[in-house]
Formats: structure tokens, C-alpha cells, sequence
């Protein structure tokens, strides 16, 4: 992992407030109303699956703007495009900005894509307040991040950053039997045909910081436009397999039962109890539940149910997972109980150096920035393993994303992009 430092006077060579002065929120509202009618639905959701025809329409336009901001596009072998400026080192590493602009089926307009527009429009601004970067400057639409069509998601971030291997990736197979392999291809073929030039995985990078939406309330509470995240929560995905014995609802004493249903709920309610802390921090969700074999006059022989586990700390994850094993091991309404492990995350702590660049840039815009920890993970959870990394979130109201209604104020997306901008002039100075 690249080590980053600045000098305490790199603010001196640029104007951070001609910078933010230079942000549009006309241009920046237009560009998010442009790319919301990409995959738009009815209820003014978005529905702009990964590799489908909508998302590479909308790699295509942002392609376009690349032109008139004088950016030179290019794709990857797993699909991320970049839009890169020079800088006036062209032999430092970029510092680049992004996010990902799939969505999930009944999905917002914000999620992912606020990141990427701010991320152009904080280029424009940049530009048009006479700004030269020392680094160049790039910024990326990762492939699939959200994981509705090809699980998991952040397949682009982890492809890139070695995480994952393109092989694997590729015969991951949507609920239609396609692979994303095919899907890629058909996408990278329209890439091709627009004369976008292919690029190497895994490209050095200087510094990258990620803009989204928080999808959390504690920003709209606390009424700050934007916040610092300090890092991402680890998270922990679990099967849980309750097998009993089926039989005849009507006739079997409940003596003599070993109903999977009945083991499955107690053992979800110790597992809930293992996962309660006296602070909140602890996230634990059952989010499908599945009964076989269905009918309503037999006793059910099988349950199982799925387990996303999430806190900002290794140590009590692990110490919770651990509780998980001892719980799951106990018969259960006479069931045996099997615990499968699916996929686990570590917590990612973002480097101060980097952090307090943006504290310093949001201090001389007189922006409040208070310092927060996602809960969600993002693509910044691979790039934190390849470049110094962070993130800021602008609120959405209610904490609501992945849904139709998910909804921005502009105000507050203008000062996470001035913000963007400042940090990014700091940090290629």
C-alpha cells in the first residue's frame, strides 16, 4: 500500500474557494436529471442493473461528457471506466475520485451516481477556476458494485485491486443463467464500437476518495451537508441450516416433533440476543427465511435463514462470530443446527493523513463536516488496500436509499462536491 504525505503549506497553491466557487449546482442538478431517465421507472425510480442495456447507455453518456470536458475515457477488462486529465507530472500516480452508477432494481437516482457526477462536476470546477494539478486526476464508474444482478457486488473494485480474479468473476451467473462474462463482453463490444480505448487492472493510484450518499440518518440529524467517513464496518454473511423431521401436522404430539420451524426461531432469537450491545453499534439482520417443505399440514423438516453481520471493530466482530459457532452447535426444538459462513469483510480504518486533508479543505470553506463510519460498504473497501483511501456522504432524507423515494437536496450535494473538489486540488498538489 502507497504511503501519502503532504507538506503543511500545499494549501497555499491553490484557491480553495474560487474552486468551490466554480461548482455549478444548475450543471450538476441537469447532469443528475440526465443520468435518472437511464433505467428510469415509473414510480421515478431507477432500475439500471449491471452490464444491461441501461447501464452501458449510461457508461456511453458519461463517455460523452469525458469530450467536452477534455478527459480521455477508457474501460478496463471488468468494465470500470475512467475519465482521466494530465496533471503536470505525468509520472505521479493519479489521485482519483469515483463511485459506480448501477443500481438495484427499484433503485434511487443517488446511490453510486451522486458520486460520479460530483466527481465530474468537481473536474469542471476545477478546470474552470484555472486549477493545475501536479497529479493527474481520474475519476471511475466501478462495474457492478450493487450485487442485484451478479453477487456479490463490488465485483469492479475487487477485480482491479486483486481482490477477486476476472476468471471467477465471469462465470458468476445472473437469475436468467447468463454469466456476467457475456454480459461484459456485449457491453465491452459497445465500448469498442465508440472508440474507447482499453486499459490495464490494477493502475497505481496516488489517493482515492469516494462521495455517496450515506445512506444513514445521522447527517440529516445533526443538519450537515456532508461528513468525513472515518472508515467502513466489517461485515460478516452467514447461512443458518435447521434440519428436523417431517411429519403429519395433525397427528404428531408436539412431544415427538422435531419441527425446523420451532429451531429455527429459537435459535434466531439467541443468535439476535448474542449479537445485542448496550451501545447499538452491532448490525444484525435476517433478511430471508425460507420454510420446506411448504405445506401447510406438514411439520416443516427444514428452515434456513441468512445472517448479515456488521460492526465498525474486528475484535467484537470476531468475538460475536465466535458466539455464533458456540450457539449454533446446540440442538434447537430437537434440530441439529448448521452454520455456513459466506462471505466475510474486514473493518477498514481511512488513513488520518488523508482524513484530516479533507478536515483542512472543509476548515477554510467554512464547511461543518462532522466525522462519521459507514455502515454500508462501498467500493472504498477494496481501494483501501491499493491507495490511501476515504470517503465523504451527503445525507438523503429518512437515511432511505435503495428504494424509488431515495432523495437528495441539491444545497447539500453542491457542498459534498466543493468539498470533493477542494480535497482533490490539495491532494494533487
Amino acid at each position: 500500500m502507497a504511503n501519502y504525505s503532504a507538506s503543511s503549506n500545499d494549501h497555499a497553491v491553490c484557491d480553495l474557494a474560487a474552486i468551490a466557487a466554480a461548482v455549478n449546482p444548475l450543471r450538476l442538478a441537469n447532469d443528475l436529471a440526465a443520468l435518472a431517465k437511464i433505467g428510469a421507472r415509473e414510480d421515478g425510480g431507477v432500475a439500471r442493473l449491471a452490464l444491461d442495456n441501461h447501464d452501458t447507455s449510461a457508461r456511453l453518456w458519461l463517455v460523452e461528457q469525458a469530450k467536452e470536458l477534455g478527459a480521455e475515457a477508457s474501460v478496463d477488462a471488468i468494465g470500470n471506466v475512467f475519465l482521466d486529465l494530465p496533471g503536470s507530472n505525468p509520472e505521479l500516480a493519479p489521485v482519483v475520485t469515483g463511485s459506480h452508477i448501477d443500481s438495484q432494481p427499484a433503485g434511487g437516482k443517488y446511490d453510486g451516481s451522486l458520486g460520479v457526477l460530483a466527481g465530474l462536476e468537481a473536474f469542471r470546477a476545477l478546470k474552470e477556476a484555472g486549477f493545475t494539478p501536479r497529479h493527474p486526476l481520474s475519476l471511475v464508474s466501478w462495474t457492478n458494485e450493487e450485487g442485484a444482478r451478479f453477487s456479490p457486488g463490488t465485483s469492479g473494485s475487487a477485480v482491479f485491486c486483486n481482490v477477486r480474479s476476472l476468471e471467477e468473476t465471469r462465470l458468476i451467473k445472473d437469475s436468467e443463467g447468463m454469466t456476467m462474462g457475456h454480459a461484459l463482453d456485449t457491453c465491452l463490444a459497445e465500448m469498442d464500437a465508440a472508440n474507447v480505448p482499453r486499459r490495464p487492472l490494477a493502475t497505481p493510484m496516488h489517493s482515492f476518495i469516494e462521495l455517496h450518499i450515506e445512506q444513514g440518518p445521522i447527517l440529516e440529524r445533526e443538519g450537515a451537508s456532508v461528513g468525513v467517513v472515518e472508515g467502513i464496518q466489517g461485515v460478516s454473511w452467514f447461512d443458518v441450516t435447521v434440519t428436523g423431521s417431517a411429519n403429519h401436522a395433525g397427528t404428531t404430539p408436539r412431544a415427538l416433533r422435531r419441527d425446523a420451524l420451532e429451531g429455527a426461531c429459537a435459535v434466531a432469537t439467541a443468535l439476535r440476543e448474542a449479537a445485542r450491545d448496550g451501545e447499538d453499534r452491532v448490525r444484525f439482520t435476517i433478511g430471508k427465511f425460507v420454510v420446506s417443505p411448504g405445506s401447510v399440514n406438514t411439520i416443516p423438516d427444514r428452515v434456513t435463514f441468512s445472517i448479515d453481520l456488521r460492526h465498525p471493530e474486528a475484535a467484537t466482530l470476531k468475538g460475536i462470530e465466535t458466539a455464533f459457532n458456540e450457539i449454533t452447535q446446540q440442538i434447537w426444538a430437537g434440530c441439529q443446527v448448521t452454520l455456513t459462513s459466506l462471505s466475510r469483510i474486514d473493518p477498514v480504518d481511512f488513513p488520518n493523513t488523508l482524513t484530516e486533508q479533507m478536515d483542512a479543505a472543509a476548515c477554510e470553506l467554512g464547511i461543518t463536516a462532522p466525522r462519521l463510519v459507514s455502515g454500508a460498504f462501498h467500493d472504498a473497501i477494496h481501494l483501501a488496500n491499493h491507495c490511501p483511501t476515504a470517503m465523504l456522504f451527503v445525507p438523503c432524507r429518512n437515511g432511505l436509499s435503495h428504494h424509488p423515494d431515495e432523495h437528495i437536496e441539491l444545497g447539500d450535494a453542491v457542498v459534498g462536491t466543493q468539498l470533493l473538489a477542494a480535497s482533490l486540488a490539495r491532494l494533487s498538489r
